[in-house]
């Protein structure tokens, strides 16, 4: 059905069916009784798919990836559609309207994305205001994240007071936290992964969390064009400031495995990033850091997610396979893995994660 769905929605402007899909979310998380039909359809549950990642629990390891939920308009879409986290955003201190469209465009032939949205979003007050309403009303059952990004006006020296500006305001609503400094899309953003940058935006970050009350896991999104140098070099920052651990990764600036080729400038998303994304998550696993991994780029079936999680992975992220493969992906991996499980005679996911380290 979503098939025949797809075909129609694809003829419209990405960013056009974006807006359509998330004004339906939206509404639907607004009625109970919306919820229950969605659960219904979209929803596993099953303490074999239950884990513990960096001290929060998630009911599955099928996560959405920042960029679809930028402004915590459909949070409680999100678990009846079956996933076990959401991280919503990349919110920014200041609200902006990103980079002039077309921003979005289909590789249909790859089942990849390009995007040069830049941090569109309506702002960490906005946000807060929404997630405050939000946590009013009925608990939340799965695991709530925040992106935070760098202001496109704020020069890259300021960017750590405007982090903690976002930090500030978003901290009592969020589950966790993950600093985003590897978009291609807004200038400069990547200077704070090199390791004098990133030391400074680390330690005052940190030092704000450190003066919370309640504790929140901090994350660290990284790009997939670094070296290995590179990344065990943020690897050793993020071990020696105590974050909870690292994503990996973000889109590409790399055309590589392209089958159709373009001119389109933006981050890349999708089948082609699978093979760097599954790379760059075996190193970071190689170096065997306290830090928990998340894997992200590339995620279109059981297979790729168990992979992941095997290669060390206590979660993984999807964004693209769920624009090309529909709402029922979730339900779909997650009854996979049951399946695999029961093949490989396991009792959990917790016993797969890491189990190629072994």
């Amino acid at each position: 059905m979503y098939r025949l769905a797809r075909q129609a929605f694809f003829r419209f402007d990405p960013e056009v069916i974006h807006h359509w899909v998330m004004g339906g979310l939206s509404f639907t998380a607004r009625y109970p009784g919306a919820l229950r039909l969605l659960s219904r359809a979209c929803e596993l549950r099953d303490p074999r798919l239950e884990q513990t990642c960096f001290g929060l629990r998630f009911p599955n390891p099928i996560g959405l990836a920042a960029g679809f939920d930028k402004d915590a308009e459909a949070v409680a879409s999100w678990p009846a559609l079956g996933f076990g986290a959401v991280e919503l955003g990349t919110v920014t201190a200041q609200a902006q309207a990103g980079n002039p469209p077309p921003r979005l465009f289909r590789l249909v032939a790859d089942e990849a994305i390009i995007n040069r949205m830049g941090f569109n979003n309506q702002g960490a007050l906005n946000t807060t205001e929404r997630l405050r309403e939000l946590r009013r009303g009925p608990p939340l059952r799965i695991p709530v994240g925040v992106n935070v990004g760098k202001s496109r006006q704020v020069p890259i020296e300021e960017a750590a007071a405007d982090y903690r500006q976002s930090l500030a305001l978003l901290w009592p609503y969020a589950d966790y936290f993950a600093l985003n400094v590897s978009s291609p899309n807004t200038p400069g953003l990547r200077e704070l992964q090199t390791g004098e940058r990133l030391a400074e935006l680390l330690a005052a970050v940190m030092e704000f969390a450190a003066q919370q009350d309640k504790p929140r896991p901090m994350l660290l999104k990284i790009a997939p064009d670094l070296s290995e140098s590179e990344l065990e070099t943020i690897a050793a920052l993020a071990v020696k400031h105590r974050l909870a651990g690292l994503i990996a990764t973000n889109t590409t600036t790399s055309r590589d495995g392209l089958t159709v080729a373009t001119t389109e400038a933006g981050g890349l998303s999708g089948r082609p990033l699978a093979a760097r994304a599954l790379s760059v998550l075996r190193f970071l696993a190689s170096l065997k850091t306290p830090l928990a991994l998340i894997s992200a780029g590339g995620i279109f079936s059981t297979a790729d997610v168990y992979t992941r999680l095997k290669a060390g992975a206590c979660l993984v992220q999807l964004y693209t396979s769920f624009i090309y493969q529909g709402p029922r992906l979730p339900y779909h991996l997650n009854r996979g893995l049951l399946k695999q499980l029961e093949s490989d005679g396991l009792g959990s996911l917790e016993a797969v994660i890491g189990q190629d380290l072994r």
